[in-house]
Formats: structure tokens, sequence, C-alpha cells
């Protein structure tokens, strides 16, 4: 075994894979039920002046092809001003916008917001750009903020 792998493969022994440091996928625990938590959100968008694109229902689509699956459904939403600056630093960044937050409900009921932190982001498309860098430092705060509000009971 190499030893560059070796290392890794003894870092991850040692740190296991719940390790949390330079973890981009952050996830919010809801207080509300499913159904109330995406009425929520989709309201508090809307109440931000956001632009609210559309909800996707995958289990309902699910349901479509005779498939089970728990609520799960994604909020798209976003700030076309903002999603425009940051794809004029990288266009590659159209990947990631306008932007999304995955609501799931586990079989016990426990309803959670995802969402990627989009200061990983600068390092994925190598944004270097003051100003872009700057936008997506507010919208890592507007998003955990958003979802902390969808939370509350």
């Amino acid at each position: 075994m190499k030893k560059p792998i070796l290392m890794a493969t003894l870092a991850l022994l040692i740190l296991g894979c719940d390790n949390k440091k330079g973890a981009f996928i952050e996830t919010v625990i809801s207080q509300n039920d499913f159904p109330t938590s995406v009425s929520k959100l989709e309201t508090l968008i809307k109440a931000q002046g956001l632009t609210h694109f559309e909800t996707l229902d995958h289990s309902k689509n699910a349901k479509d092809v005779k498939m089970d699956l728990k609520p799960e459904s994604v909020v798209v939403f976003g700030n076309p001003k903002m999603g425009t600056t940051l794809m004029k630093c990288n266009p590659s960044m159209g990947l990631e916008l306008p932007l999304r937050i995955l609501l799931t409900s586990n079989y016990d009921g426990v309803t959670t917001l995802t969402y990627t932190n989009p200061e990983y982001w600068s390092l994925k498309h190598n944004i270097k750009d003051a100003n872009c860098l700057a936008i997506l430092n507010k919208a890592s705060i507007a998003l955990a903020t958003l979802a902390e509000k969808v939370a509350e009971k």
C-alpha cells in the first residue's frame, strides 16, 4: 500500500467516519412535522423576497412508479441577482443554483432539513473573487438562519 493511501486509511480509522470537521452538508432537525416544515419553508422564502421556483415531491414521484419512499421533498429557490453574480465569477456555479433544501421525514416522524453549505462552493468552483466569497458567506448564514426558523415550533 502506498504511503499516502496508508496515511489516509489510518486517519479514517483514528478519526472515524463521523468526523464533522470540514463537512459541507448541513442538517437541522425540525420541531414540526413534514407538511408543516415544507409549508413554513415555502412561506418564509416568499416573505424574504426570494423566488420560490418549485417544490419537488420525491415521495409522490416514487408513488407514481408504484414504489414507496418516506416523505421527501426538495424546495428550489433563490435570488437571481445573487446567482447571476456568482455565475459571472465562475459559470460552473450554475450547477449549484438555484438553492435547494431537502426535507425528509424518517419512520419515527422526525423531519430534517438538509442543504449544502455554500462556503463549500468556493473550493469546488475555485472562487477567489472577494465579492463572490462575501456572497457565499452571506448565503451560508442566510441558509442556516432560514433552516433554523423553519425548524422552530
